[in-house]
């Protein structure tokens, strides 16, 4: 008996870890943007594809997901989908890990330009999940098509609109303001800076502006008609204008602007990273993130998925940009110590 007993004791700690690893891959815990995949269906198929089940959680900014995650959000969640300009934060917070590769054998589906990204070269950490632009979304009722090609219509006072919207993210908003001035996107000049921050301060207490929003909050205002013009993403406006063109536009403003790159990666503390790993490689199959970027109206970075994109979608200069769009388009840097200068001009901005 005492030998039983022993042999017992001696198991306990393989039944453990027999029992933690089927665990492991019966759950998957997300922390999102909202309204950026369809939730119930893409719960269900990856459910059904692997016998993961999926918890997903929302958030409305990079600011909110990181200090999730720094309260604890770290060892809660298995997938984390940032913006790629956030990065540099993360890897200084240690709050990601590495990915096993061999686990991601779609990785090589991808286009050569998100495999050489200078924020994560070579997919180390990160997977890209989908790109796009930030623009104006506007009421065509109200609003020239015109007008709505410049950042004018929110930062020159004698061309604003009746309402609208800026956006609630730092770099973005400062770089807006930097385009309408004539200096360069991640600019790291402290006279530069200081101008972009006394311009959106003026823009935010003109007679118009109805102050600093979220992309979908932006959108849903402007649905809703209780704003005239909104700085959004343009898969957030996209899907809105695809159902009424003739009530709404979205326009990447004739200055230029941002285009940015959001990204799958696994918490360091992730309770389940193999099911983590299972994900990935599941988004990266060529249905299925064509099936995603046909949702949200985003770019997909999968190369194997472009033959599965709605035709429609894919001929969209304001989803897939011309050569000529490109050109005016600039990705969010790391512009290292400057950021406290932009963190301070954001204090100024949302105080005044």
């Amino acid at each position: 008996m005492k030998k039983l007993f022993l042999l017992v004791v001696s198991l306990l700690p393989i039944l453990f870890c027999i029992s933690s690893s089927f665990a492991e891959d019966k759950e998957l815990r997300i922390f999102t943007w909202s309204e950026y995949m369809d939730e119930e269906k893409f719960s269900t198929d990856f459910e059904a594809a692997t016998g993961i089940k999926v918890l997903i959680d929302l958030y409305e900014s990079n600011e909110d997901m990181l200090a999730k995650l720094q309260a604890g959000g770290v060892s809660q969640y298995d997938i984390i989908i940032p913006s790629s300009y956030v990065l540099p934060i993360i890897f200084g917070l240690n709050l990601i890990q590495p990915l096993d590769q061999s686990k991601i054998p779609n990785l090589g589906n991808l286009m050569s330009r998100f495999k050489t990204m200078d924020m994560d070269k070579g997919n180390k950490y990160t997977v890209p999940w989908q790109w796009g632009t930030i623009g104006i979304m506007y009421n065509r009722k109200k609003v020239s098509d015109e007008a709505a090609n410049s950042w004018s219509i929110v930062y020159d006072p004698a061309k604003q609109p009746g309402s609208f919207w800026l956006m609630d993210d730092i770099r973005s908003s400062m770089n807006q303001a930097l385009l309408f001035l004539g200096y360069p996107m991640n600019s790291t000049k402290p006279e530069q800076i200081k101008q972009a921050s006394e311009l959106l301060i003026k823009t935010k207490n003109s007679k118009g502006c109805l102050g600093f929003k979220t992309g979908v909050g932006g959108k849903n205002d402007v649905v809703a008609g209780t704003a005239d013009v909104a700085v959004v993403f343009n898969g957030d406006a996209l899907r809105d204008v695809r159902e009424n063109p003739d009530k709404f536009g979205f326009v990447v403003p004739k200055e230029g602007g941002e285009f940015w790159v959001d990204v799958m990666a696994i918490p360091a503390k992730a309770p389940h990273p193999d099911a983590a790993h299972k994900w990935i490689n599941w988004i990266l199959e060529p249905k299925v993130g064509a099936e995603l970027s046909n949702y949200n109206s985003y770019a997909t970075p999968n190369e194997a998925a472009l033959p599965y994109i709605t035709p429609s979608d894919r001929a969209n200069p304001q989803i897939y940009p011309t050569p000529e769009m490109n050109a005016k388009l600039h990705a969010i840097t790391d512009i290292g110590a400057a950021m406290r200068l932009y963190d301070e001009a954001w204090t100024r901005i949302k105080s005044h």
